[in-house]
C-alpha cells in the first residue's frame, strides 16, 4: 500500500496539480490586494464611502468594533474579487486554446494529408473486397 502511495505522489499530474495550487493562491492574493486597495477605494471614492466593507450594515453588533457583523459591501468586494479572478483564468485558458491550436496545425503537412486519406481509402477497400486472394 505503501509503494502504491509513492507512486501516487511521484506521478507528474500530482507534483502538477500542486505546483498549479500554489500559484493559484499566490495569484489570489494579489487579485485580492488589487480588489481591496485599488478598485474598492476607487468605486467608494464614486459613492462617498471612505470603507467599502461599512455600506449596507446590518445584523448584531460586535463588542469589539461597536459595528453591526453584516455587511453587504464586503459581500459586494468578494464578487467582484471572484469575477477578476474567473476573467483572468477565462483569458489565461482562451490563449492556451489558441496556442494549443496554432501548435497542431503547424504539425499537420497539409500537403501529406490529401495522399495519406487516398492510401488509407485504399487499404480500407481491400479489406472490404469479398476476395483478399489466397490466405
Amino acid at each position: 500500500m505503501l509503494a502504491e502511495f509513492k507512486e501516487f505522489i511521484g506521478r507528474g499530474n500530482m507534483i502538477e496539480l500542486a505546483v498549479a495550487f500554489v500559484m493559484g493562491v499566490a495569484f489570489q492574493a494579489v487579485i485580492s490586494t488589487l480588489t481591496e486597495r485599488v478598485l474598492m477605494p476607487a468605486i467608494a471614492l464614486v459613492f462617498g464611502e471612505p470603507d467599502f466593507d461599512r455600506v449596507l450594515m446590518f445584523g448584531a453588533i460586535d463588542p469589539e468594533t461597536g459595528l453591526p457583523v453584516g455587511s453587504a459591501g464586503a459581500l459586494l468586494t468578494a464578487l467582484i474579487d471572484f469575477l477578476i479572478v474567473a476573467f483572468a483564468l477565462f483569458m489565461v485558458i482562451k490563449a492556451y486554446n489558441r496556442f494549443q491550436r496554432r501548435s497542431d496545425a503547424e504539425e499537420v503537412d497539409p500537403e501529406a494529408a490529401p495522399e495519406d486519406v487516398v492510401l488509407l481509402r485504399e487499404i480500407r477497400d481491400a479489406l472490404r473486397a469479398p476476395d483478399r486472394g489466397p490466405r
